[in-house]
């Protein structure tokens, strides 16, 4: 995947996410998405990421406060960093697309095929 691709796709995932109040990615979003692929980061682990955090934000109890919109990708990172010390199996990204009712690629996420 080149980086192009790379970003583009990541971008539009992370924007089309619930909880996310950015529709456009900011310049920050950007340089962020720029910078894991930059460090080589494997475009599964980033969606992964992603989704793992929408996730755990997903069932956090109801009872507690509400917590803000996610405005920066920035906010995905220290669970990117998590994935990265302990890599789930790659197949974990399908347990999460199924859990949050994401879909498959081809879907509403989008995906790469084969990037795993």
């Amino acid at each position: 995947m080149n980086q192009a691709v790379y970003i583009r796709t990541l971008l539009e995932l992370y924007c089309g996410l619930p909880h996310t109040a950015v529709r456009r990615p900011t310049p920050q979003d950007r340089q962020i998405a720029a910078d894991l692929f930059d460090r080589g980061v494997p475009f599964y682990l980033a969606e992964m990421a992603l989704l793992l955090a929408i996730g755990r934000r997903s069932t956090r109890p109801s009872e507690l406060t509400p917590l803000p919109s996610i405005r920066s990708l920035a906010y995905f990172l220290p669970v990117l960093e998590e994935l990265q010390l302990e890599p789930p199996d790659p197949d974990y990204l399908d347990y999460l697309r199924d859990l949050l009712q994401l879909g498959r690629p081809g879907d509403r996420i989008p995906t790469v095929s084969g990037e795993r």
